[in-house]
């Protein structure tokens, strides 16, 4: 269904002649920027990716030329450029399932009993889950979580959703890599997998009762595209202390699961 994990988390063999390490670098230079930070030097972008700072100055000037990254002469800084921005719009228009995503993450937070609730719709980006598309109960007091948002797929509803989601071959694969990067938390990537696969099977739904922050509550489903090739992760989530575990479970649970069946394929079968 989807493609293989390795080829996402830079755990790739030296002798592969297909793999562009130039083109990964320059991947590393952009994904260097963190929410709410405008600008960086050359020296911060090589302490943040390892590479000599000759080959990131190669690297942010071609990335300038191309118009991915803007310079200001005056600072030597570099800022994310348009020609980003149009990379990702360009990625999030054809994404077919986020227009039809938003009607429904609006119907859950709206017709709901709480007012403090957030869903959001993501898809796995390494050990991550990423927020496509996301709807906020029109209250002072909920989760403010962004598209872009990045949550991770071990501790958090909406990635263990998407990790019940795939083949169990990919999975095992993938955990195998996440405990390859993260050596000192294998129990908690264990845990996780475990958790996720057990809440599913028994409730349809995967949960995070306070697993990734303790301020936070969340269950998820995963959302197999149309065209069976992608999995996401669709969730309903809000602050602990407002959204409780039973109130998420026995007024969002069904809801979701029919959420889903909107959008996706048939759901995979709940694990034994």
């Amino acid at each position: 269904m989807t493609s293989p994990v390795s080829d996402d988390l830079d755990q790739t063999d030296d002798n592969d002649r297909s793999f562009v390490t130039a083109l990964a670098r320059g991947l590393d230079v952009l994904r260097c920027f963190r929410p709410n930070e405008t600008t960086l030097t050359n020296q911060d972008i090589a302490a943040r990716t390892g590479l000599p700072k000759p080959t990131v100055t190669r690297l942010t000037y071609t990335l300038r030329r191309l118009g991915y990254l803007a310079h200001s002469e005056r600072t030597g800084t570099y800022r994310l450029g348009a020609g980003v921005l149009s990379l990702g719009y360009g990625v999030l228009a054809g994404m077919e399932i986020g227009e039809r995503a938003q009607t429904e993450l609006r119907r859950l937070v709206d017709e709901g009993s709480n007012p403090h609730v957030t869903a959001a719709l993501a898809e796995r980006h390494r050990l991550s889950a990423v927020y496509m598309t996301v709807a906020r109960a029109r209250h002072t007091v909920s989760m403010t979580m962004n598209v872009g948002a990045r949550l991770p797929l071990f501790t958090s509803a909406i990635g263990r959703a998407i990790l019940v989601g795939m083949p169990e071959s990919e999975r095992e694969h993938l955990v195998l890599l996440a405990k390859q990067e993260m050596p000192d938390l294998v129990d908690e990537i264990e845990r996780g997998v475990e958790d996720a696969l057990t809440a599913y099977a028994r409730d349809g739904f995967t949960t995070s009762f306070a697993a990734w922050r303790p301020e936070v509550n969340g269950i998820a489903v995963p959302v197999i595209s149309l065209n069976g090739d992608r999995i996401y992760g669709l969730n309903v989530g809000g602050p602990s202390f407002l959204v409780s575990p039973e109130c998420l479970a026995e007024e969002y649970g069904e809801r979701l699961k029919a959420t889903c069946r909107l959008l996706s394929q048939p759901s995979p079968q709940k694990a034994s």
